[in-house]
């Protein structure tokens, strides 16, 4: 029965974190095909370069709310290794949601949901440290790789190694995730935060 209920969180999770929220706001708001822009990412960043700030602190907001929705309600209904499976299904689902042909988001905001319901205090952590090196060199993709990278030190440091070893898993998809921003970071031809598109879509 408990692996039915795993099986379970991890389809509500997945179901839940493939809602492209970005690409619904902006549809809606009748503004440019985001995956046509930029890196192509239905997530807030991308959504930003749109010029709609508006939008972009929409999809921030619903992005995370995805993996606390996804966590918190799995953990009350199978139990709380049920929604760390959820908070897993949640985060792959934003990367890949069936609905978009498996290309999503990169996952930084659903991923800070999903540390915000486990632990409040690695969360701000992993904020604080985002937050500082977008603003000292505004780069949301370096950011989100030192955030990424530091969350599960963290969790290992407040002693949570099994949720640890989750957020390392969510790191290393992070990376993959973002490696042609990697490769721009790299040739110092990566778009800066609140660079509006006037570009084609990058690689």
């Amino acid at each position: 029965m408990q692996t039915v209920y795993y099986v379970a969180a991890l389809a509500f999770g997945y179901l839940l974190g493939s809602i492209p929220f970005g690409l619904i706001f902006t549809q809606l708001a009748g503004t440019q095909d985001i995956r046509a822009i930029g890196s192509g990412s239905i997530g807030a960043t991308n959504v930003l370069r749109t010029g709609r700030y508006g939008l972009a602190a929409a999809t921030l907001v619903a992005d995370v709310l995805k993996g606390i929705v996804a966590v918190a309600l799995a953990a009350w209904w199978f139990g709380y290794d049920a929604g760390l499976i959820a908070g897993l299904g949640a985060f792959l689902g934003h990367l890949f949601p069936v609905w978009l042909k498996f290309k999503g988001g990169k996952g930084v905001a659903t991923g800070l949901g999903i540390l915000l319901v486990i632990s409040w205090k690695a969360a701000l952590a992993a904020a604080v440290i985002w937050i500082a090196l977008a603003a000292v060199f505004r780069y949301s993709s370096l950011a989100s790789l030192v955030a990424a990278t530091a969350a599960p030190v963290i969790l290992w440091f407040v002693g949570t190694p099994h949720e640890a070893l989750l957020f390392a898993a969510l790191a290393a998809l992070t990376f993959f995730m973002h490696r042609a921003n990697i490769a721009r970071l790299m040739q110092g031809t990566e778009s800066k935060i609140g660079q509006k598109a006037g570009a084609p879509r990058e690689a």
